[in-house]
């Protein structure tokens, strides 16, 4: 599919942002079609470039994070740069940053500067704890945030710490958040004749909003979640079970049908009739004598036996993937989920995720991985925005 043909095609977004959660609200905005300006850091860059592994000096995870994406440079902190993106915002549907609150207003580039360029541009602003409240003037990032919505207090075993997860969680459920409220803005704009405006996000936000059903149970029974190591407060049986070959799948029974088809499928019919566990919620009471048995039924199986056992039986199980088995299994493979894209500093192609989601008609696209820092410097200030080459060099900008 052409760049041309991309669903939001013609739709350009400035992106001021850096580390994770901005800029994964302009991927998925980029993995659509919109063209995505990314202002850097002449110097540094984006320090995400020196996040996680890296190949040949080469951050990798800024490979994903920033497909698709044009990158400019900038020093904000200058009147030059201070220009670029004036200049950049007069042709902008959305900027998006995650400064902390004040900081763009303190070098000029306010909503009210922004708006008056452009009166139908969209201001996206990410920060760990919003644009109002006592606490938005703090510092905040992914990690504070998945403390403070709630999500590490109920992560990992009664008898130990909370858990942090392995991942960016806070940082990417934000961005797909962000992205989405993106969307409904721009839809408000061009639909309903609209105008430009500012949305505030917090990266806490997203993530306290997925944690469940903690809200409604603490206000009208009085309830607080607990840690519980794989279990869920709502349904029974729901865990990771060890195989007799050392691999391990996960298991869930909330619906009772399923719950029947496993126990068939492990030769345990016996539990069905099992009083203590005829319906969900008395499964819930007795769950760990229900774990048991489902855990002594499991380790007489190998993977692959267990696998086919409930795949005869249509029983729900899957097998706990590592990403080297992720990459050998056939289901990625056959939808598509991991795919190469074109990179010259990674010798030709890097893989990653595909795009989320499958359009019938408009599907989304990779056309190519993260950029150089400055890649489009020439394309983007000089030949669409008029400043001079002189100007750049003066200023230490790269023309590569």
């Amino acid at each position: 599919m052409t760049g041309g043909s991309l669903p939001l095609s013609g739709v350009r977004v400035v992106d001021l942002s850096n580390f994770l959660a901005g800029p994964m609200v302009s991927m998925f905005l980029g993995d659509y079609g919109a063209e995505v300006i990314k202002v850097e850091h002449p110097a540094r860059g984006d320090e995400m470039r020196f996040w996680g592994h890296n190949k040949h000096g080469i951050g990798l995870y800024y490979k994903v994070v920033n497909r698709n994406k044009k990158s400019v440079t900038a020093d904000l902190r200058t009147p030059l740069g201070v220009e670029i993106v004036k200049r950049l915002a007069r042709t902008a549907d959305v900027v998006v940053e995650n400064y902390r609150p004040g900081t763009l207003e303190k070098w000029g580039l306010g909503y009210d500067v922004l708006s008056a360029i452009n009166p139908k541009v969209i201001l996206t602003r990410i920060t760990g704890f919003g644009q109002t409240g006592p606490y938005s003037h703090k510092p905040g990032f992914g990690t504070l945030a998945e403390g403070f919505a709630g999500y590490a207090y109920i992560t990992g075993f009664a008898d130990r710490p909370p858990l942090l997860p392995g991942f960016g969680l806070a940082d990417s459920t934000t961005g797909l958040a962000g992205a989405f409220l993106t969307m409904v803005a721009l839809y408000e704009r061009d639909r309903r004749g609209g105008g430009g405006q500012v949305l505030d996000l917090a990266i806490y936000e997203p993530l306290f909003t997925l944690l469940g059903p903690q809200v409604v149970d603490f206000d009208q029974l009085g309830l607080i979640q607990e840690r519980a190591g794989s279990r869920l407060p709502f349904t029974a049986p729901r865990n990771t079970f060890r195989t007799r070959d050392a691999q391990w799948v996960s298991i869930a029974g909330s619906a009772q049908s399923i719950f029947e088809r496993m126990c068939r499928a492990l030769d345990r019919p016996d539990l069905v009739a099992d009083p203590r566990f005829a319906d969900n919620r008395l499964r819930m009471q007795h769950v760990t004598e229900l774990e048991d048995a489902l855990q002594d039924a499991v380790e007489q199986l190998d993977l692959d036996e267990l696998l086919r056992r409930f795949d005869e039986h249509e029983a729900a199980v899957s097998p706990v993937n590592s990403i080297a088995q992720i990459f050998a299994d056939p289901h990625y493979a056959a939808r598509g989920n991991i795919i190469p894209v074109p990179d010259d500093e990674l010798g030709g192609s890097v893989r990653m995720q595909s795009v989320v989601g499958t359009f019938s008609r408009t599907p989304g696209a990779i056309r190519h991985a993260g950029p150089r820092l400055g890649e489009h410097n020439r394309q983007v200030l000089v030949a669409q925005l008029g400043f001079s080459e002189e100007e750049l060099k003066t200023a230490g900008l790269p023309l590569p």
